[in-house]
């Protein structure tokens, strides 16, 4: 069975939030709930100083003609997403039945963080728990877990070096659980 991932769909440009539309519709009257899970068109708030010294909070659309959609790709998925009016194609397909290539997670991650969407999952560790850091200055070495701030998504980790503990502020992404 195909994996669940997120894909590109070409559109009309403009015709984005349209498209959006029809396949949350189609979805619904298709029964498409277990294949088709999320439909975005990413969207970034950006502020602008005025010449008149106010400052204006336009959105704009970083990736005009594109929606994302967050499926698993089955024969009726794909069938249901291409057949979508004002749906041009699958990036990444070659056409002639050929079945379109996910996007990669590195790739997909910082579209998610900008539309203010984020798919990190939520850190496990608590305070006491030992930790590997597997990235940063103190690579390959244990600590433990003094605190954890889930908003910044950082940790302070005691790392014990010359007979004492020293704290290191460390990102969720540096450290992995023993």
């Amino acid at each position: 069975m195909n994996e669940r991932a997120w894909y590109v769909v070409q559109t009309y440009s403009g015709c984005e939030n349209a498209v959006k539309n029809n396949i949350e519709r189609r979805v619904e009257s298709m029964g498409m709930q277990d294949f088709v899970f999320r439909v975005l068109v990413p969207e970034q708030k950006i502020k602008e100083k005025k010449k008149n010294g106010t400052i204006k909070e336009t959105t704009i659309r970083p990736y005009p003609g594109y929606v994302f959609i967050d499926m698993i790709v089955t024969n009726e998925s794909w069938f249901m997403v291409r057949n979508t009016p004002m749906v041009t194609g699958f990036l990444g397909s070659s056409g002639g039945g050929a079945k379109p290539v996910p996007l990669p997670e590195e790739e997909m991650s910082p579209i998610l963080k900008m539309s203010g969407i984020t798919s990190e999952k939520e850190f496990a560790g608590q305070v006491g728990d030992r930790v590997k850091i597997v990235a940063g200055t103190f690579a390959h070495q244990e600590g433990i877990i003094d605190t954890i701030d889930h908003q910044r998504r950082m940790v302070t980790v005691l790392i014990y070096a010359f007979g004492r503990a020293t704290p290191a502020e460390l990102s969720f992404d540096e450290i992995a659980l023993i």
